[in-house]
């Protein structure tokens, strides 16, 4: 169910000092939802600049988080996008004690339409807010597994899987450029918890393993990459989000796009 206008397969862009530019051209490739990471937004406008500069692709940030910019602040940017019919919000966090209480107070205090929000989630009680207080969920540094289970627990609400690529066929090149960013999350109490409810292990989590890191981030050809998409849509997600690492999401795309016309 497509209930968003995101289409099957988005891409993560680079809030880089072109990116205005890049925008446009991932755009031109044919990538239906364009989505900024939530740790580049310095400023909500950002967000507005690139809905102004392209055309036809939804934006959604992946995510705004709420221990960042208020719910007024949030809700403003909503009201002056949503004319659009092109931006659909991503929430996540907060970083503190209790946080589904404090994602449940910023939620009552938010302006915005459940229907145009998905919330970053992983774990059971997540899912369940993500299916009751919004469009659905964001689900990053998954398995197609836990991509079916979360489709059991959203039932018909949006499923979205955040899915690391390496356009790299090299084994020790592109482990090295996955384990770059998983050597910060994996020490992330959300995500390591996850990692192990998944199947993975303490000593898989601590060493980042070969087993790790190739169940969380695909790497290799086009077609290598292409069968990981097709497993998570298999499995019941309704929009993959590339995420490139190693390589700007530029070059990325323009190698990636072929698997746009091969997912509608």
């Amino acid at each position: 169910m497509d209930t968003l206008g995101l289409g099957r397969l988005g891409i993560s862009i680079d809030v880089s000092p072109s990116y205005l530019d890049d925008v446009r051209t991932l755009e031109s490739y044919g990538f239906t939802a364009l989505w900024p990471p939530g740790g580049q937004i310095d400023r909500l406008g950002r967000l507005a600049d690139l809905v102004r500069a392209t055309e036809t692709a939804t934006i959604v940030p992946g995510i705004v988080p709420v221990d960042v910019f208020s719910p007024a602040q949030t809700g403003e940017l909503f009201d002056e996008l949503s004319p659009s019919g092109r931006f659909v919000l991503g929430l996540g966090g907060p970083q503190t004690a209790r946080p589904l209480a404090g994602l449940h107070r910023y939620l009552d205090e938010l302006a915005v339409p459940s229907d145009r929000i998905l919330l970053a989630a992983l774990g059971p009680k997540k899912l369940e807010m993500a299916r009751d207080r919004a469009a659905g969920a964001i689900g990053l540094l998954v398995t197609p597994e836990w991509t079916a289970q979360a489709r059991h627990s959203l039932g018909t609400a949006e499923l979205v899987v955040d899915q690391f690529v390496v356009v790299e066929s090299d084994p020790d090149r592109a482990r090295a450029a996955a384990r770059e960013p998983l050597s910060f999350l994996a020490a992330v109490p959300g995500y390591r918890q996850n990692f192990l409810h998944m199947g993975f292990t303490e000593a898989d989590v601590d060493q980042l393993s070969d087993r790790l890191v190739d169940g969380l981030v695909v790497w290799g050809s086009v077609g290598d990459i292409a069968d990981r998409v097709a497993e998570h849509h298999e499995a019941g997600a309704d929009h993959v989000v590339l995420a490139p690492l190693g390589a700007s999401s530029i070059a990325a795309g323009r190698a990636l796009s072929e698997l746009v016309v091969s997912s509608k």
